[in-house]
């Protein structure tokens, strides 16, 4: 039994076959789990899901900006973005069937892997946050989007602000903070402030700003945090990060981490596996 960590797929269907042909996966034997934007800007982000619905309890799926961005697309509560490739998806038969299946899936998962935790989510925690009240906070926003409410959470959802996490959060307030940590988040302050206009590599950051998983004592530094959402960052291999956005939709590459305990008291076994990906849009555009 294998378990594989996988970057930005974003619609790159063929892609993501290739990889897992490299792999040699099995659905009855290895577990996935995809970091995020699984749709939008690739060719193909219907045979993704299509893809990731038939390998069930083996494809663990998180949700980023770009699947949050189809639920709002297709419930009218955002238009259409000029570089955006989801007509599949929303002209499907089966759409309704692919919208609720996102609906369904996480905002941060957590395993327990020999001697240490791994937290997996989109693109970032609060320097306040642990794991366990990651998972706690990645949850009120979970069980919202699988409730008859998800609508009215979705009109709510897109904005800047609150910038900064406060526990005496509620309400919308407090959802948007949650979902703009877990699903957009890279620069911020120290104490937590966001920055979301800076895409670039850390060199970019803006002054006073660093890289969320730099801040020092953030809350998390005794756990392994995987992500992707930065492609511009790239591969990243430390103790206590693990960044496998590598570009895929650019003409990068698709990442698969694969990940093996080695027992209670020594340290994980990974092994990064790539396939080169078809460009299937230009930065910038």
């Amino acid at each position: 039994m294998a378990m594989y960590l996988i970057g930005d797929v974003q619609g790159c269907d063929a892609a993501l076959q290739r990889l897992l042909d490299t792999l040699a996966f099995s659905p009855s034997r290895d577990t996935l789990y995809l970091l995020g934007d699984l749709v939008n800007r690739g060719p193909d982000s219907a045979a993704v899901l299509r893809r990731l619905m038939g390998y069930g309890a083996a494809a663990r799926c998180l949700l980023g900006n770009h699947d949050l961005h189809l639920l709002a697309v297709a419930h009218g509560v955002r238009k259409p973005r000029r570089n955006d490739t989801l007509d599949s998806i929303l002209q499907a038969d089966d759409r309704e069937a692919m919208l609720h299946w996102l609906r369904q899936q996480r905002l941060a998962i957590q395993e327990n892997l020999g001697n240490r935790v791994l937290l997996m989510v989109h693109a970032g925690v609060q320097p306040a946050w642990t794991a366990t009240k990651t998972i706690a906070l990645a949850g009120e926003v979970e069980a919202v989007l699988r409730s008859p409410a998800y609508g009215d959470f979705l009109h709510q959802m897109y904005g800047n602000g609150p910038h900064t996490w406060d526990d005496a959060l509620t309400g919308a307030d407090r959802l948007r903070v949650i979902v703009n940590t877990l699903t957009r988040l890279r620069f911020c302050t120290p104490q937590g402030a966001m920055e979301f206009a800076s895409t670039g590599n850390v060199d970019t950051a803006p002054a006073g700003y660093l890289p969320w998983f730099d801040v020092p004592d953030r809350q998390t530094r005794d756990v392994t945090v995987a992500f992707g959402h930065w492609s511009t960052l790239g591969w990243l291999d430390r103790p206590d990060v693990l960044a496998l956005d590598t570009g895929c939709v650019w003409g990068g590459c698709l990442s698969a981490l694969r990940v093996e305990a080695s027992g209670a008291d020594a340290p994980w076994k990974t092994e990064l596996i790539q396939v080169k990906c078809e460009q299937s849009q230009k930065p910038g555009e």
